[in-house]
């Protein structure tokens, strides 16, 4: 697995700052975690956590977020999400001496559409990312190792929804999962195929937000749809 590091803080940021100064109220955000180790055991998936420059990216990320709208963490249960949200919020805290509350972990943001892992971890490894990913979304893998892409979209879509509907104004869900949980909502919900606008890095995120009534999608390579 490649071990790179690259860092799309800025451009989820920017999208925040974007919406918030078209006076949007209620925004909710999934977006991957910060760079993480890398091993060989899928076993070890849940365990592996941030490197330590990964650490400082979350950090920062927190400390670049205004104090309004307030943040509300959510993750995955995997200890590199966990760290991620806990890191954003110490930076958030740091720098504007509110603290928000404790992350709460929810299934939606975890591996859920993994049903078989050490099956899915073989076939990874034969096919390679991206023929893998591209089988999973045309229907190609078999669904007692995988959940079809499209309702793991539509899973993804629809807890985005919850979170947004439950926000009072003035708070934004900050919900920190892994690439493959957002790789189905831009293929299927965004029409952007990773082939042409290329894989999901670290801190990259989805947003779904509330405007004049209705709810919309988007990422920093698409303008926003309506879901």
């Amino acid at each position: 697995m490649p071990n790179q590091e690259t860092i799309r803080s800025k451009e989820t940021l920017s999208m925040i700052n974007d919406l918030i100064l078209q006076g949007v109220e209620k925004i909710s955000i999934v977006m991957r975690h910060s760079a993480r180790h890398f091993g060989t055991d899928p076993q070890m998936e849940p365990f592996l956590g941030l490197t330590e420059t990964g650490k400082t990216y979350a950090v920062e990320f927190g400390q670049a977020l205004n104090q309004e709208p307030g943040p509300v963490f959510f993750s995955s249960h995997f200890g590199r999400c966990i760290e991620t949200a806990y890191l954003m919020d110490k930076g958030y805290n740091q720098r504007h001496c509110r603290f928000q509350g404790h992350n709460t972990l929810e299934n939606a943001l975890a591996p859920f559409y993994i049903r078989d892992m050490q099956t899915a971890f073989n076939a990874f490894k034969d096919l390679g990312n991206d023929v893998f990913l591209r089988s999973w979304f045309d229907k190609g893998l078999a669904h007692d190792m995988m959940q079809d892409s499209e309702e793991v979209a539509e899973v993804l879509a629809n807890f985005m929804r919850t979170k947004l509907d439950a926000l009072e104004p003035g708070r934004i869900a900050i919900c920190v999962s892994h690439d493959w949980n957002i790789y189905p909502l831009k293929e299927h919900k965004l029409g952007l195929n990773f082939e042409t606008h290329g894989k999901i890095e670290f801190l990259e995120s989805v947003v779904v937000f509330e405007q004049r009534g209705k709810q919309y999608i988007m990422n920093h390579q698409q303008t926003p749809k309506q879901l």
